[in-house]
């Protein structure tokens, strides 16, 4: 990593692309198309952060068409659905090989980036990522892959350190679902809480369904269970907070995140106050995002979550194939490796396993439908 340069996100007079900016750049004439490919779930659980990364991947590739485009040439999106499913996203990865698609934001959820980066990798295809947290993903060393979030290990320490500082003399549960990344989070949020010398009261795995969420919540009220984690999507922990407030039961939840998401506090309604959770430093609040957020809270939409990590990572293949003057995978992969860039992130570069070097996860607290920086 070179130190000390920041390479702009190419546009002119431009350090980071803005909506509210276009009206002063006189952008080149692109001179072709270039087609990135766009991996989100559109079905599923996972459908509310998959339309989060789509909104901000699309406004990326508006503001870089408006000031030239990658390379000189107009950025055009193949978006599929993946459904977070590591089957439909190979099927995926090889609909892009098929069609000639060299550039990739995407997939949403680890196991479906670490499915079909394989392909990616074996093909030369840069892949970026929004929202895979998986260490498994970049701890390969794959060259062409890279993600602008932070990594589930970092949350796991985060979430144990957490729990120990705040929690140590209550009775904790660590929960986990059927699903890859919950599991991960759990197993690995237990192994950090377990070196510091904390032992969970109650490790439990169970099947998300209305009858067994019941069961859970009287489980967990009956063995006095005063702090919850869990690692799973927003709609079933709104449910599991709702339900135990149903129950007049309230322990201290805590969540990862995949709660980062509205669709959570709509699900857990009041209930939802007070509830814990890591996320990613929320760039929407940082003033390398000011111009990108107000556009967007101009139109309606609510830039938190993911919203601004799509922008990012669109943003970031845009300025590393700028900086190489190259639609090819090759040399945006090696400026992304090389160089530092002026995002909606601030000024971050890529180490040699892919991951950004951006700030790593916060504690947040839900209030009001909203999430915001929990503090000490």
């Amino acid at each position: 990593m070179k130190a000390g340069r920041a390479v702009p996100a190419r546009g002119f007079l431009a350090a980071v692309f803005s909506f509210s900016s276009l009206c002063l750049v006189l952008a080149a004439p692109a001179r072709a198309d270039v087609t990135v490919g766009v991996a989100v779930p559109r079905s599923g659980p996972y459908v509310a952060v998959g339309e989060q990364v789509l909104r901000g991947v699309e406004a990326a590739a508006r503001d870089a068409n408006a000031m030239g485009g990658l390379d000189g040439q107009t950025v055009v999106l193949d978006v599929q659905d993946d459904v977070c499913d590591s089957n439909s996203a190979t099927a995926v990865a090889n609909h892009f090989i098929n069609s000639g698609v060299r550039l990739v934001v995407g997939h949403v959820c680890s196991n479906a980036s670490i499915a079909a980066s394989d392909l990616y990798a074996a093909n030369g295809i840069v892949m970026i990522t929004a929202a895979s947290v998986a260490a498994k993903l970049t701890d390969r060393g794959l060259p062409t892959i890279f993600r602008v979030c932070g990594r589930d290990d970092d949350q796991a320490r985060l979430s144990a350190a957490v729990l120990a500082e705040r929690f140590r003399d209550r009775k904790i549960a660590l929960l986990q679902d059927q699903t890859a990344s919950a599991r991960l989070l759990a197993a690995a949020t237990k192994d950090n809480l377990n070196r510091i010398g904390i032992n969970e009261a109650l490790f439990i795995s169970f099947q998300p369904a209305e009858k067994d969420d019941e069961a859970l919540v009287d489980r967990l009220k009956a063995a006095g269970i005063e702090v919850a984690y869990y690692g799973g999507d927003a709609a079933e922990m709104g449910r599991l907070v709702k339900i135990a407030a149903d129950r007049g039961y309230r322990p201290q939840w805590f969540g990862t995140s995949a709660i980062a998401t509205p669709d959570f506090a709509k699900i857990a309604g009041p209930a939802s106050n007070g509830v814990l959770m890591t996320f990613y430093l929320d760039p929407s609040r940082q003033p390398a995002a000011a111009g990108v957020v107000k556009t967007f809270k101009g139109q309606g939409v609510d830039p938190t979550g993911s919203t601004v990590y799509g922008y990012a990572a669109m943003q970031a293949l845009v300025a590393a194939g700028n900086f190489a003057h190259s639609t090819e995978p090759r040399p945006i992969a090696q400026a992304l490796h090389t160089e530092r860039f002026d995002l909606v992130l601030g000024t971050v570069g890529f180490d040699s396993k892919g991951d950004v070097t951006a700030q790593g996860y916060v504690l947040y607290v839900w209030k009001d439908g909203t999430f915001t920086p929990a503090g000490k």
